[in-house]
């Protein structure tokens, strides 16, 4: 049957998107808040590079764990309460890794920050395909994106704006605490936002996410299963990387902190701005999975060019105290940084085209699960490297092995990139080359 209800006015959208990437923001500013600690861990708790990978793999094993319940969750109570738990999970979850300096307590809060934050990124992500359709709906990830990569971006800032606090490994994370509480207040107030519009507007066939149903993978499309390959190997490249970045930049080219948070920063604030740009033109031009392609091509040499390629001259980056940043790093991680803004920019949304929207919930569940299952064995593998290799300052050299293995990622997410470019060309395809129109139907490009 045919709603008889409006459909969102423009104003009832941006607000959805502004509340909802509120509760984003405080979650990628809670993941990315132990990067700028990972050194301290290691001088104050003695913790070896691969206790400090595990910490990020718990918060796989929890995500994956969830996931697996998540999307009956989200079911069940809908996207407004779920956001809101899981956001306050979060809050939780950060106020125990900072509490005390036990590594089993500490474990334990990334492991329930896990419990929170991957089922709220689904629950976010169903929300902006169901309120935004049509050539609106990859801008409107693009920003989402945008402003959940300000959370990672402030988190590496703080090295500058909270440098008092990074005297011990403590007190960032209890900023990062604080910052969590934002993003419960951002839950809540979407979650007056769909109160107030269940029943007056029309949502689509369902404003809540649909389970993930197992029997029913099999009716999943190649093309879906391509961008599920390429999510995880890009996902599980970029951010075990960002993990190890500020460290790595210390370590291995004898940056400060407070300049090495700066430089790290600049991947996920160059995404701020060129993700909705390349969410306007995909919507404009089509040719998605063509620059899902030159993106993982872009991104292939950048983990062996931070390794082998000399310096070059140094390039001093704004509040930094006059801390020279090679020109080569700097050039690779801003590169990085574009590439991490247009494949999400059109990898996301491009499920929306492949799948029906009854099935969304499946897909972005099953899909966000995949990608937990790479990045939580990732982590440990590059820790485990470094430590054979005995990296560290006295030999920059023993970080190369967890870069060719990165680059080995790179490269498959190359092949998988291709055969969702050669399929969408062919009879198959989904439309994803093709242009889209106001009302969400491709049109040929």
């Amino acid at each position: 049957m045919t709603s008889t209800l409006p459909p969102p006015t423009q104003m009832q959208r941006w607000l959805v998107l502004l509340f909802v990437s509120i509760a984003m923001f405080g979650n990628y500013y809670v993941y990315d808040s132990l990067g700028p600690v990972v050194d301290l861990m290691r001088s104050d708790l003695g913790f070896s590079y691969q206790q400090i990978g595990w910490l990020s793999t718990a918060y796989n094993v929890a995500a994956l764990l969830m996931l697996l319940i998540g999307g009956v969750i989200i079911d069940r109570f809908g996207t407004k309460i779920a956001i809101t738990v899981f956001a306050l999970v979060c809050l939780a979850a950060a106020a125990l890794t900072a509490a005390t300096p036990h590594y089993e307590t500490i474990l334990a809060g990334r492991f329930l920050l896990g419990v929170g934050a991957e089922p709220l990124i689904v629950a976010a992500t169903t929300v902006l395909a169901k309120w935004f359709r049509g050539r609106e709906l990859s801008f409107a990830f693009g920003l989402n994106l945008s402003i959940s990569r300000l959370g990672s971006a402030s988190a590496d800032w703080s090295t500058g704006f909270a440098s008092p606090l990074y005297t011990n490994w403590q007190d960032p994370l209890w900023l990062a605490t604080g910052v969590a509480a934002v993003a419960v207040t951002g839950a809540v107030l979407y979650w007056l936002m769909e109160q107030r519009a269940e029943g007056r507007v029309d949502l689509g066939p369902s404003a809540t996410t649909d389970k993930l149903e197992w029997r029913e993978l099999y009716r999943f499309s190649a093309s879906y299963w391509y961008i599920v390959a390429l999510c995880v190997v890009f996902y599980s490249t970029v951010f075990p990387f960002r993990s190890f970045a500020i460290d790595y930049f210390q370590q291995a080219h004898g940056l400060t902190r407070e300049t090495a948070g700066m430089l790290s920063s600049l991947l996920p604030f160059a995404a701020i701005f060129a993700t909705p740009l390349f969410g306007l033109l995909v919507d404009r031009v089509g040719k998605r999975s063509l620059f899902m392609a030159v993106g993982s091509l872009a991104m292939l040499p950048l983990y062996l060019a931070v390794t082998y390629l000399p310096p070059g001259p140094g390039v001093v980056l704004p509040f930094t105290g006059g801390d020279a940043v090679p020109l080569t790093l700097l050039v690779v991680i801003v590169t990085l940084g574009l590439v991490f803004s247009l494949i999400p920019a059109v990898m996301w949304p491009s499920v929306a085209y492949i799948v029906e929207q009854r099935r969304l919930g499946s897909a972005y569940a099953l899909m966000t699960f995949c990608q937990q299952i790479g990045w939580a064995i990732v982590p440990i593998v590059v820790g485990s490297l470094n430590d054979w290799a005995s990296a560290g300052p006295e030999n920059p050299a023993g970080y190369a092995p967890g870069m060719w293995f990165y680059t080995a990622l790179a490269s498959l997410g190359l092949v998988f990139s291709f055969l969702l470019w050669r399929t969408e060309r062919g009879p198959g395809g989904h439309g994803l080359e093709t242009i889209t129109t106001k009302t969400g139907m491709p049109t040929p490009g």
